[in-house]
């Protein structure tokens, strides 16, 4: 699958459609002539969505930036380099990155590609209308419902990351060349009626060829993208005048709840997707087989010399071993806290938060500041696919957009809001069932106390979609979106105080971890982890090794929890508008109204 959307993009490259934004304008007429041909042309026009995904996977975009950068440092999710304060690689997740930032501040970073896929997505668009005979061809109605959905994942990430952007939905002409920030209600009001209309065009899960595979959009995927963006666009954020929800009435939360819960129903019920097991789910990724039908609904594709999803975000390995022949991975991790927050029952906290790195290809323990995500291994890579990394900089890991459990827990959400906790427990269960396999017991307790109020619930599925998420990059829209980005952050800014300190919940915690190699020469055994353990206990249990476990050393300037931000969450929601971009807008773009 990885090589066919390559090779498709290379054709359609090759018929001359795709062009810089700087081209455009001086072919227009010549595009125009090509799209009559591609687009009527079922082989060709399929390079269309390839192109797309193409402007992915490029260094500066989704693959190098995008994915390691956004949506760090919140209660859950963290960079490595967050005591580097002043580094532009901590102020991207900070809170207070500067405008002329190093790793985004260049003319073709993720601002410009994205960009550059939605230009190759309206061309796509405007061609397969005019060209395609969609209302007769169902295959090139299956490739419009695809570009119209790919356009709508590319806005939903400007959004996130940016707030008010320029709304682009045709080609560019001369008299578009240059546009300001538009209101984000226009744009979600636009993709909202697009997803709407791409559900119509394209299958189920598994419905025909090209829906068998997690690569290529579906209708389960389609409906879930547009719950995503219409709980987004119902809720808070922060806006030149405040932050707030929208003013628009078509936008009211309430219209939007009712969306969401359509759409997570319509997924439910039509039974083309479940849960796997927890840690499954993460090896079904591994074993990149990319069957659709099972829990993932989507998945960026990268080939297999493309992506750093392990190099970036996996489990370190510190030298090369039989796994993998990088010495990467962990540019981030899990904030130490959600792991403390965890139930020590709860198997998703092991296969999420890793508290050792590889070293000559044997596990060895980290510190308390410097957890991996779990969800992400060379080595997971290596037994499900017998695939060995052997590239420089690249793993070609796909990195999952969207699982059948956030479906689950938007529906539960949607329903509780619209119809009460009763009509939402079913939903919320089926997560806690799935995360303590072997304790109904636990489960029932824990859903009692959801279903006490309303507002249980709701914190209820708050802190469920930190449990059930870390790693994939949900949480920080999911804080803007219910206002509680910079709450959240101070009290996990205290709770990381106080487990440094041994206090209030913490205070039993042992001061160390106590370790050896298990007898297959490369796990690690830790004791000390948890609530209950001792330093007694672990001192007499005869392990070979201790490590004092804490998230600071003497002499640190900065200590763990200040580095979590440097300016309030709440007036730094969103990332500015690279100063380069700012200069070559004709005055049309400023970064006014956000604190930059």
């Amino acid at each position: 699958m990885k090589s066919l959307i390559y090779k498709a993009f290379l054709a359609f490259l090759l018929s001359g459609v795709i062009m810089s934004c700087e081209d455009t304008l001086e072919v227009e007429s010549q595009s125009a002539l090509d799209e009559s041909v591609i687009f009527s042309n079922p082989s060709l026009a399929e390079g269309a969505v390839a192109g797309i995904i193409h402007s992915f996977g490029e260094t500066n975009s989704y693959r190098g930036r995008f994915i390691l950068y956004y949506g760090m440092n919140t209660d859950t999710e963290v960079t490595h380099s967050l005591r580097d304060v002043n580094e532009d690689k901590a102020r991207l997740s900070n809170y207070n990155t500067n405008i002329n930032n190093g790793q985004m501040n260049s003319e073709n970073n993720a601002w410009a590609k994205f960009y550059e896929g939605i230009e190759r997505a309206n061309i796509a668009i405007r061609g397969l209308r005019a060209y395609g005979n969609v209302e007769n061809d169902a295959y090139m109605a299956q490739l419009l419902g695809e570009v119209l959905t790919l356009r709508a994942v590319v806005y939903n990430d400007l959004l996130n990351a940016w707030g008010d952007v320029p709304a682009r939905f045709e080609p560019i002409s001369s008299e578009t060349m240059y546009l300001p920030r538009a209101d984000r209600d226009v744009i979600y009001k636009q993709l909202l009626a697009d997803l709407d209309e791409a559900a119509t065009l394209v299958p189920w899960p598994n419905e025909n060829s090209l829906t068998q595979s997690t690569e290529r959009i579906n209708k389960a995927f389609i409906k879930g993208l547009r719950a995503r963006l219409a709980l987004a666009a119902g809720g808070y954020g922060q806006r030149p005048d405040g932050i707030r929800k929208s003013t628009d009435p078509e936008l009211a939360s309430e219209k939007m709840y009712a969306i969401a819960k359509a759409e997570c129903l319509d997924i439910i019920e039509s039974g083309t997707a479940e849960l796997e097991t927890f840690e499954g789910v993460f090896r079904s990724l591994h074993r990149e087989d990319y069957v659709a039908g099972k829990e993932i609904l989507w998945e960026i594709p990268f080939d297999t010399g493309r992506g750093r999803v392990i190099f970036d975000l996996g489990v370190k390995h510190t030298n090369a071993d039989k796994y993998t022949a990088q010495n990467r991975g962990g540019s981030n991790g899990p904030n130490p806290a959600v792991f403390y927050d965890f139930d020590a029952d709860d198997v998703r906290r092991d296969v999420s938060c890793v508290p050792y790195e590889w070293t000559d290809g044997v596990q060895v323990p980290t510190n308390a500041n410097k957890f991996y995500f779990g969800k992400y291994r060379y080595e997971w890579l290596f037994e499900e696919s017998g695939r060995r990394v052997d590239a420089p900089n690249d793993d070609g890991l796909n990195f999952i957009y969207m699982r059948y459990a956030d479906v689950l827990l938007m529906a539960a959400e949607a329903i509780n809001e619209l119809d009460g906790p009763a009509a939402a427990a079913p939903y919320l269960r089926e997560i806690r069932e799935r995360a303590f396999p072997n304790n109904p017991e636990k489960v029932d307790a824990l859903m009692a106390e959801a279903t006490a109020s309303k507002e249980a619930f709701f914190d209820a599925v708050v802190d469920e979609r930190a449990f059930e998420f870390v790693g994939e990059k949900l949480r920080k829209r999911d804080l803007i979106r219910w206002n509680l980005l910079g709450q959240k952050l101070a009290e996990s800014a205290t709770k990381l105080q106080q487990f440094e300190n041994r206090e209030g919940k913490y205070a039993d915690l042992p001061e160390k971890i106590y370790y050896r190699t298990a007898e297959d020469g490369e796990t690690l055994e830790i004791y000390g982890l948890n609530f209950g353990d001792t330093d007694e206990a672990g001192a007499a249990l005869g392990f070979t090794e201790e490590k004092t476990w804490k998230l600071n050393s003497e002499g640190d300037l900065v200590m763990y929890w200040d580095g979590l931000y440097q300016a309030d969450p709440d007036s730094r929601q969103f990332w500015p508008i690279w100063q380069v971009f700012v200069d070559s807008s004709n005055g049309q773009l400023t970064n006014d109204g956000y604190g930059y």
